[in-house]
């Protein structure tokens, strides 16, 4: 004898409220959804950016930047330990060429004490870096036979720097988006060095781009007062300072004399925000350190009083205030031009943190809302028609138990909103094509059912036999079914990016909800008819 049970029907009741109440947000305006009582769900599906318009922009990473800066910092290291040397280790044609650093000691006698210098640059300790489950060099150095030597990065750690300047550029990249307080942005790497960024909602590209390409290297540095800043601006600036230029209130460029050596860097800031100088009232960014920070803070600006520190962001100097006393507290300000919005753009990247490399654009789009709304109507369109069609075929093909399956097919597409909606699922363009995929398919099992019924009514059983063997034998065949696509559609999400897996999304929760809508829901429907009609027989 065919039943559901209690359990059954309280779960397929509760199902179909939490499919109407979780849904209802897509279909309700959004003035009407503000008006709802506070316990109704108001959250409608995320839409992608072929849906909803938005900015897409095509990033490439400045890998050979990174390298350059490897070599750069190798090369000042050099020029330090050798002239910190007693007596002063004596070099000639020290450069970086074709990614290489090369070094000629000048004196024979002392070649061997120039190798021991740079092997403690190169390898310092016997450190390495972690690669898989051994250790490598960062480092490769060789030596000719007139006292040159010749340093470059090993070919497999700089296989490791482009994957992790990669890896950390997307991060970045991600927590900055995060604070502009966009929804469901795609951040991925595309190819060996770009990274594609799609932001839906967002239609300004400008401001996007201004925020992520910002590298944001912050580092607190002192003017160097005893250099001649004459010479400088003439190319002849001191090996241990560095010609900056600070952004004037006219918007001239005025030059300054810095210090190549960092005082407080920074990755030491704990937070920063945008606000406004209460005396002045201007804009300014306030930024606080963490606590090792506030300590190197306070020591530079106890010692140094008097004296300008300049506050350096990507090579420019943002400010170069004067030391009036002690700040121990940790806390700071930083003013300049800064408008409102330039304020609170830099307070969002100090918090993201700073870029390993350069960003270049690639390619730049903007998506509008009239072709994000023809592509939203396109696809409802063809979904609705996909879904007339299989009610047709399963009306023709099986009469009234056509019409339940048509029920549970409905029952599918409303749950499948829902879930959606409530997971914040963003619907693609390749979203829909699985869910119009999903209506054909859901229909499959109780296709499954019906023709299992059809053959055991050939056999000379009753309606209720039939029934209850079509449904009991159809399963294993069901389970096979849908495991195999739901295996495909893992497949699909875990190695596609983008279109692709909004595709897999879809399919693989459809098939999920079929499953329940095909065979709870319609033997539920099929039974409590047969309750109330009491068939002899079925025309099926």
């Amino acid at each position: 004898m065919i039943y559901v049970g209690r359990w059954t029907l309280i779960t397929v009741v509760v199902a179909m409220i939490f499919g109407i109440l979780f849904a209802a947000p897509n279909f309700i305006p959004e003035q009407t959804r503000a008006s709802l009582p506070a316990w109704f769900p108001k959250t409608p599906m995320s839409l992608g950016l072929d849906l909803q318009g938005g900015s897409y922009l095509l990033l490439e990473v400045d890998i050979a930047g990174v390298r350059a800066e490897r070599l750069d910092t190798i090369e000042g290291d050099i020029r330090l330990r050798f002239n910190q040397a007693q007596p002063r280790l004596g070099y000639t044609n020290l450069a970086i060429r074709n990614d290489e650093v090369t070094v000629t000691v000048t004196d024979p006698a002392r070649i061997e004490e120039a190798r021991l210098i740079l092997n403690q640059l190169v390898n310092p300790g016997g450190a390495g870096a972690m690669l898989g489950l051994g250790v490598i060099s960062e480092y490769e150095m060789t030596a000719g036979g007139n006292g040159t030597f010749t340093i470059r990065i090993s070919p497999a750690f700089e296989r490791q720097l482009a994957n992790q300047t990669i890896a950390q550029s997307i991060e970045v990249v991600r927590r900055r988006i995060d604070e502009l307080g966009t929804k469901e942005p795609s951040i991925q790497q595309q190819g060996a060095d770009r990274i594609l960024v799609q932001v839906p909602g967002l239609e300004n590209p400008d401001e996007l781009k201004r925020v992520i390409q910002q590298t944001a290297r912050m580092n607190f540095r002192l003017v160097d007062e005893t250099g001649d800043l004459g010479a400088a601006l003439e190319g002849r600036i001191p090996p241990e300072s560095e010609l900056l230029y600070e952004t004037g209130q006219l918007g001239e460029q005025v030059p300054i004399l810095v210090q190549r050596r960092v005082m407080v860097a920074g990755d030491r800031l704990a937070q920063a925000t945008g606000g406004f100088d209460q005396q002045r009232g201007i804009p300014v960014v306030n930024f606080r350190f963490d606590g090792a920070g506030a300590r190197a803070f306070g020591e530079v600006t106890r010692t140094n009083v008097g004296r300008r520190f300049a506050i350096v962001l990507d090579d420019k100097v943002i400010s170069a205030p004067v030391i009036n006393e002690p700040i121990l507290g940790g806390t700071g300000q930083i003013s300049g031009t800064f408008t409102i919005q330039s304020a609170n753009e830099l307070a969002v990247v100090l918090n993201a943190g700073a870029l390993p490399a350069n960003l270049l654009v690639i390619e730049e789009r903007t998506v509008g809302a009239e072709l994000g709304a023809d592509s939203v109507t396109a696809g409802t369109e063809s979904a609705l028609i996909g879904l007339a069609l299989v009610i047709f075929f399963i009306l023709i093909s099986y009469g009234l138990f056509g019409a339940f399956a048509s029920i549970g097919v409905m029952v599918n597409l409303l749950l499948l909103l829902a879930v959606m909606s409530l997971l914040q699922a963003t619907l693609t363009l390749p979203g829909i094509a699985g869910i119009v995929l999903t209506l054909g398919m859901s229909v499959d099992a109780n296709v499954l059912i019906y023709e299992r019924i059809r053959e055991e009514m050939r056999q000379g059983k009753t309606a209720i036999s039939a029934i209850d063997t079509g449904f009991r034998r159809a399963m294993s065949a069901i389970v096979d079914s849908n495991i195999t696509t739901i295996l495909a559609a893992l497949i699909l999400f875990q190695l596609g990016s983008g279109p692709v897996r909004g595709f897999a999304v879809t399919l693989g929760l459809g098939i999920i909800i079929s499953f329940f809508s095909a065979v709870m829901v319609t033997r539920v429907m099929i039974v409590l008819w047969m309750r109330r009609a009491k068939p002899k027989s079925i025309n099926l």
